[in-house]
């Protein structure tokens, strides 16, 4: 029970940070930047922009958020449902608070202005990344566009970065349709979008990213051994021959998540440090002991075998 308090408390704790982070980004340095982008909180800029500030993006963000939280409600469930319902509440409340706090505005004469209007976007789009991608860790959402991009993302293998980008696109060349905006305007946009989309995917996946391995060792047996035992993961030899001495070889293949790869680089090395390792990154893998394969939603058939 301690255990679980604990857990809860610092995943509050985390979403709290993350929206501090998220709201940096956007009341400090891409509104008084008088810059938008992608995101719910691309559009919310924009309607500010339209309406001279009367509808503060706080305000927008707000309202929007309501219709979506139901969904993420029916979709993930309630535990999701209340996190998210949390940090939009927060966030919402954050915005309207820093909107007001002037030293914190990336402005001529405050600590965080940046004379090179260019960097603004890209400090911005790291920022926002952490934000979300800690929300979304801990089991929450910023909302808008982050609870559509997680819904196609539970049913199919679309990665996080690209359903942000497409939904950015939308939203970022939306800024021309406001009067006095230049191609420019849009073009920061997509600064922020693309070092978001970046950043976003290494924030949520970390250490659980995947490695494959081939490894060329004469003590195959015990490293195979090592991997099956210590770190229960699969591992699969393949017959080959070294063209230079005609010699058959076993050449083990190996899927593991990257934070295993520190431990297993030491064990090899213990034991074989003449051994060869090659080592690749991989985008998805699905299967037991990684991700679900995700086919599309499985739609219930009726009686006579119809969808």
């Amino acid at each position: 029970m301690k255990n679980k308090l604990k857990t809860t408390l610092y995943d509050y704790l985390a979403l709290t940070f993350a929206s501090i982070v998220f709201c940096i980004a956007w009341e400090g340095f891409m509104i008084p930047s008088d810059l938008s982008s992608g995101g719910l909180m691309g559009l919310c800029t924009v309607i500010e922009y339209a309406t001279g500030g009367t509808i503060l993006a706080s305000y927008s963000y707000l309202a929007i958020n309501v219709g979506l939280i139901i969904i993420a409600v029916v979709i993930f469930g309630l535990g999701f449902g209340f996190r998210t319902l949390y940090c939009i509440g927060l966030t919402a409340l954050l915005l309207k608070l820093f909107a007001g706090f002037e030293w914190l505005h990336a402005v001529p004469g405050n600590f965080l202005y940046v004379p090179e209007k260019v960097l603004v976007p890209v400090i911005s789009g790291v920022l926002e990344a952490v934000g979300v991608g800690l929300m979304i860790k801990h089991g929450g959402s910023s909302g808008g566009t982050d609870i559509i991009a997680l819904m196609v993302n539970k049913y199919y293998p679309v990665s996080l970065s690209k359903m942000f980008l497409i939904t950015d696109c939308i939203i970022i060349t939306s800024i021309l349709l406001l009067p006095g905006r230049a191609f420019g305007d849009m073009i920061y946009g997509y600064l922020m979008a693309v070092t978001f989309s970046v950043v976003i995917d290494f924030v949520v996946v970390g250490d659980k990213g995947t490695v494959q391995l081939l490894i060329f060792s004469s003590k195959y047996d015990q490293i195979a051994d090592y991997i099956n035992k210590d770190l229960e993961r699969g591992v699969t030899s393949l017959k080959a021959q070294g063209w230079y001495t005609k010699k058959d070889k076993e050449v083990l293949l190996v899927l593991i998540r990257r934070n295993e790869l520190p431990a297993l680089s030491k064990f090899i090395k213990n034991v074989d440090d003449k051994a060869f390792l090659s080592v690749s990154n991989v985008g998805s893998v699905y299967g037991e002991g990684f991700e679900e394969i995700k086919t599309g939603i499985v739609r219930k058939k009726n009686k006579n075998g119809n969808d």
